[in-house]
Parts: structure tokens; C-alpha cells; sequence
């Protein structure tokens, strides 16, 4: 049995292309949103766009589209694909990268097929998914799918003080089209799975059909500086024990649990950070996640909880800031049997998965029916230079997500 095949050469070759944009000084791929290096990578993405003979739509948060308008589609709504090709610090190339560039790649073999889809085809690299630089994470797709307003988002100041909008401006990148002036039909996204499981269990594809709800909080504690040779344990308002205490309770909490529960303090702060200085305050972060509403709130509610308990124990202040909060998202069953019956036909195993990460999907599922492919990391490593996945479960994934996108845009499966 044939089928159509993606052209891995072309799709490869662009990945590791992309993956050169944005290097610094020290060799690093640092494509910070909004950021000079990504205006690097934003105008090579255009270039492909425009190579491959597609309308090329820019939105006011910066969202890029590379639109297939074939013969008679008018009027109806489009299949989406895509991701993002903003980047963390010295990050990996595959992360987001791979789900656009994949996604041009299915439009073009197509185009180049002679193929002829019933609705438009519509490749997206949505602005700041990352979320290093402004927050909150996945805004370009927030904003898109109604979540966050347009004017707020632009607003938005970053660590380095700048701001979204005068820096978008700045690249040339503020758009003029309405976030969501398109309603996807559905939405696919193909994506390095960024976990061990797809490798560890020998399976080439994953069918995302659900992604984990995320809770972000900021905590801070409030103690009292003093001598640390001088004042006994059992006088000291130490803001950095209270902390460590908290660590070690989400940690405890975690392990003890039979649930998918995990808790992350990933940021932490001193003052005055004095090797000789007892700490008088704390701040850090609290990242909690699971794929059930109900268990993540638990969650929420026993470290509110602790924090109270913490505050009478250790004669310390308490304060708590809500970051982010994202209820899990279930994804559309339909696509997600599609995605299942495509690896079938191509004589590979599938398995269905949750993801342990927040990607676009999980946005734009507000607005449209939504699923994820996933794809194996080499030993569950992303955000990392060290992020890796092999050239023939790359090619899979891209020839899986053509499969999808065929049978979205005609209801057939291509041979």
C-alpha cells in the first residue's frame, strides 16, 4: 500500500537551518519572543511561506499564517497546523520548530501533489509560546482564541522592560489582521513529545488526548534578617527554612501520591543573600500540575493550607501570587481516533498519551476541535541543547500529521 510522503530532505534541511537563527555569543539558540533573533527567524519562516506561494497573514499579537487557499474553498473554515519558533535560553531545535516547519512541509507536498482539499489549509507559528520573556506562556494563541485581550497582551511589559507591542513594531511584526479573524475547522499540532515515555515504551507516535492542567503561583515569605552566628535556632524567623519547608512538603506530597500530581519550585530568591545573613524573605515559585480539574485544585487547596500552618509555625509572613491558571484540556476524540488510524495504516504503534507540557493546542481547543502528535525525545530531554529526535521518527510524525490533515480537509485518507 503507498502512500503520499512528506519530502524529508526539504523538511530536515529547514529544521537544521532554523536551528542556526539566533545563535549568541557563546553558540547558544536563544530566540527570545519579539527579540531581534526572532525577527530573524520570523522573516526566514516568511520567506518559506512566500516560496511555497501562500497568502501570508500577520495578527496584531504578531501571529504568523501561511495560508492554502485551493479551488473552491470559499467560505469554509480552514484546517490549522502549526506551533511556534520562539525559543527558551539556549534551548534545543526541535521544540516548536518542528510542528510549523512540518506543517509548511504537509502544504507544500500537497500543493506539489496536485492535491485538491475542500477547505483552506492554514500553517500557524504563534508569537511567545515560551513565555521567557513576557508572560503569561502560549499568549500569541491565548489572545487568538479569545482568552486574553489583544490591547492587554501588547501591553505587556517583560523581564528586560520592554514592551510586546513597541517591540513587535519594532521587528515589524504588529500585524494587521483581528486575532481569530480565521475559526479553524481543527486544529493539529505535532510536536516533540518533550518526555521519556514514547521512547522508554519503544512507540513511535503518540496520540495526545488530553494535556494537564497548570498552576502557577508566586509565594512570598517574609522573616526577620539577622546574625547567623549569633541568634539561636529557636529565635530566628528564617524565611529561607520556611522555604525549604515548602519545597519539601510539595516534593513529600508528590511522591506519596498514587496520582499523575507534580509540583515544581523552579525560581527562588534570597535577601539579602549573604552567606552570614539569615534570610528575611523568600520568594520563589510554585508549579503545579494535573490532567484532572478536581485533583489540581486539591493540590492548590493543601499548599494554601500548609502556607497557613507555616506562618503560625514559623512566626513568618506569607503572600500569594496567582501567575497563571490553566484548567486540562480534552481533546477532541475524533481527531484523536484519526490520528490513531493513520499510524495504523502506516504500520506503526500509537499510543494515547497526556501531555505533561502546555502547548498552543490547548488554546486554540477553546475555539476549535484540537488534538496533538507526538513525537519521541531521545532521553525525554527538551528546553535543553541536548534535545534530540531522530530523522526517521521526525519524517513519521510529519507523514502521520499529512495523513490527518487530508482526511480533515476531505474526509479521505490519501494513498
Amino acid at each position: 500500500m503507498s502512500h503520499r510522503s512528506i519530502d524529508p530532505a526539504r523538511l530536515l534541511g529547514r529544521i537544521a537551518t532554523l536551528g542556526e537563527i539566533g545563535r549568541d555569543a557563546e553558540g547558544r539558540l536563544v530566540r527570545l519572543a519579539a527579540s531581534d533573533s526572532e525577527r530573524l527567524g520570523r522573516d526566514q519562516f516568511v520567506a518559506w511561506l512566500e516560496e511555497a506561494g501562500l497568502e501570508v497573514a500577520v495578527d496584531h499579537i504578531g501571529n504568523i499564517f501561511g495560508i492554502w487557499n485551493g479551488a473552491g474553498v470559499d467560505g469554509e473554515k480552514p484546517v490549522m497546523i502549526g506551533s511556534h519558533i520562539d525559543t527558551v535560553i539556549d534551548a534545543g531545535i526541535y521544540d516548536g520548530c518542528y510542528g510549523v516547519l512540518a506543517g509548511l512541509e504537509v502544504i507544500e507536498t500537497l500543493k506539489d501533489e496536485g492535491f485538491e482539499p475542500s477547505r483552506p489549509i492554514v500553517v500557524a507559528a504563534f508569537t511567545n509560546e515560551e513565555g521567557v520573556r513576557y508572560a503569561p506562556d502560549m499568549m500569541g494563541s491565548l489572545v487568538y482564541s479569545g482568552g486574553l485581550d489583544v490591547a492587554a497582551a501588547l501591553e505587556t511589559v517583560g523581564t528586560d522592560g520592554t514592551v510586546l507591542g513597541d517591540e513587535l513594531a519594532r521587528i515589524g511584526y504588529a500585524g494587521s489582521h483581528a486575532p481569530g479573524f480565521m475559526t479553524p475547522h481543527a486544529y493539529v499540532e505535532l510536536h516533540i513529545e518533550q518526555g521519556p515515555v514514547l521512547e522508554r515504551e519503544g512507540v513511535p507516535v503518540g496520540a495526545v488526548e488530553d494535556l494537564q492542567g497548570i498552576s502557577w503561583q508566586k509565594v512570598t515569605i517574609d522573616g526577620d534578617a539577622n546574625h547567623a552566628g549569633t541568634t539561636p535556632i529557636s529565635m530566628r524567623r528564617d524565611a529561607g527554612y520556611a522555604a525549604a519547608r515548602v519545597i519539601t512538603f510539595l516534593r513529600d506530597r508528590a511522591k506519596a501520591s498514587n496520582t499523575p500530581t507534580v509540583a515544581t519550585v523552579g525560581c527562588i530568591a534570597f535577601e539579602p543573600n549573604a552567606i552570614n545573613v539569615i534570610p528575611s524573605r523568600a520568594t520563589f515559585t510554585v508549579d503545579l500540575r494535573d490532567p484532572e480539574e478536581d485533583r489540581l485544585q486539591k493540590e492548590e487547596n493543601a499548599l494554601a493550607a500548609f502556607l497557613e500552618l507555616l506562618s503560625a509555625e514559623e512566626g513568618v509572613g506569607v503572600s500569594v501570587e496567582r501567575l497563571a491558571r490553566f484548567e486540562p484540556v480534552k481533546f477532541d476524540q475524533a481527531i484523536v481516533r484519526q490520528i490513531e488510524a493513520a499510524a495504523r495504516d502506516r504500520g506503526l504503534a500509537c499510543k494515547r498519551m497526556t501531555s505533561g507540557a502546555g502547548h498552543d493546542a490547548q488554546m486554540i481547543a477553546r475555539i476549535a476541535p484540537a488534538a496533538m502528535i507526538f513525537v519521541p525525545s531521545h532521553g525525554g530531554i527538551s528546553h535543553n541543547p541536548k534535545e534530540f529526535t531522530a530523522d526517521t521518527e521526525l519524517v513519521a510524525g510529519a507523514n502521520i500529521l499529512l495523513d490527518v490533515v487530508c482526511r480533515l480537509a476531505t474526509g479521505e485518507l490519501p494513498r
